[in-house]
C-alpha cells in the first residue's frame, strides 16, 4: 500500500472502532460512570495512571479505586481527612501503584482542586506551542509539587523523552470532541489538533508495520515523528487514528 492507501485503510478502521461498543472493555468505561466534570476527570486520571498490563485487570483495579472513594471521587478528594487517608498506606491498589501512592495522589488532587475548578488549568498552552510536550511537563510539576515522593514515578516526563502514553491517553479522553460518545471532550480550552497517539508497544508496532513510523524506540521523539504523519492526513483530529491502530492491534488483522 502507498501512503494514501494506508490512511484510507486507517480512516476506515478508525470509523469502525470509534464506537460506543468500544467502551465496555476499555478503561474509559470507568469515567463513563459519572456526569460531574470533576468526577470524570478524577476517575479518568486514575484509570489512565494505572493503565499498564492486561485491560481487564486495569478495569478491575480502576473500579477498586472508585469504590475506595465511595463512588464519589470529587467529594472524597475534597472532604477526606489525613486520618481517613491513613487506611490506604498498606493497601494494594494496582501492581506497583501502591496505597501510599494513591494517598499522595489524593492529597495532590485536593491541593489542585482547592486552587482550580478543573485539571484542565494545569494543561493550558502557552504561545507558539504545537504539541503537549511542555503542557504535560507543566502539569507534572504542578500536580506532583516540590516534595519528593515515590509516587512521582507514576507521572512520566516528556522532558526525559518518555512517550508519556498514559497522560497522552488521558488527554485524548478529556479533549477530543466528536459525536461518537467514546471520548468526553469536556475540556474546551486546550487544542484537539495537537493531540498525539498514546504510544505503547502495540500502537507503535502496528505503526511500524504500516511504515508510518520509523523510529525504533517508543519515546517522545517517536510520538513527534508519528504526529507529523497523522496531522498530514487529519490536521484537526489526529488522535482519531488511535482507534485505528489500537483496533488493528487487538484484532490482529495486520
Amino acid at each position: 500500500m502507498n501512503e494514501q492507501e494506508i490512511f484510507d485503510f486507517l480512516n476506515q478502521k478508525a470509523e469502525q472502532y470509534n464506537h460506543t461498543d468500544f467502551i465496555e472493555l476499555d478503561p474509559i468505561s470507568i469515567p463513563h460512570q459519572f456526569s460531574l466534570m470533576q468526577d470524570i476527570e478524577i476517575s479518568a486520571f486514575f484509570s489512565a495512571t494505572i493503565a499498564w498490563g492486561n485491560r481487564k485487570s486495569i478495569i478491575t483495579s480502576a473500579q477498586k479505586i472508585i469504590n475506595l472513594m465511595g463512588n464519589s471521587p470529587y467529594d472524597f478528594v475534597m472532604s477526606a481527612s489525613e486520618k481517613d487517608l491513613e487506611k490506604f498506606d498498606n493497601k494494594a491498589v494496582h501492581r506497583t501503584f501502591s496505597g501510599e501512592d494513591f494517598k499522595q495522589f489524593l492529597l495532590n488532587l485536593k491541593r489542585v482542586y482547592t486552587e482550580f475548578e478543573s485539571l484542565e488549568n494545569l494543561f493550558l498552552f502557552q504561545e507558539n506551542e504545537e504539541n503537549y510536550y511542555h503542557s504535560i511537563e507543566r502539569f507534572r510539576n504542578r500536580f506532583l509539587g516540590e516534595t519528593l515522593h515515590r509516587s512521582h514515578k507514576h507521572v512520566s516526563s516528556p522532558y526525559k523523552n518518555s512517550a508519556s502514553k498514559r497522560l497522552v491517553m488521558f488527554l485524548r479522553w478529556m479533549v477530543r470532541q466528536d459525536k461518537k460518545g467514546v471520548d468526553f471532550g469536556i475540556w474546551k480550552n486546550v487544542p484537539q489538533k495537537y493531540l498525539s497517539i498514546p504510544l505503547d508497544v502495540h500502537t507503535a508496532n502496528i505503526s511500524r508495520k504500516l511504515r508510518i513510523l520509523n523510529r525504533t524506540q517508543n519515546d517522545w521523539k517517536a510520538v513527534e515523528e508519528l504526529d507529523k504523519m497523522i496531522r498530514k492526513y487529519n490536521p484537526e483530529d489526529p488522535a482519531i487514528y488511535d482507534y485505528a491502530l489500537f483496533g488493528i492491534g487487538v484484532s490482529k488483522e495486520f
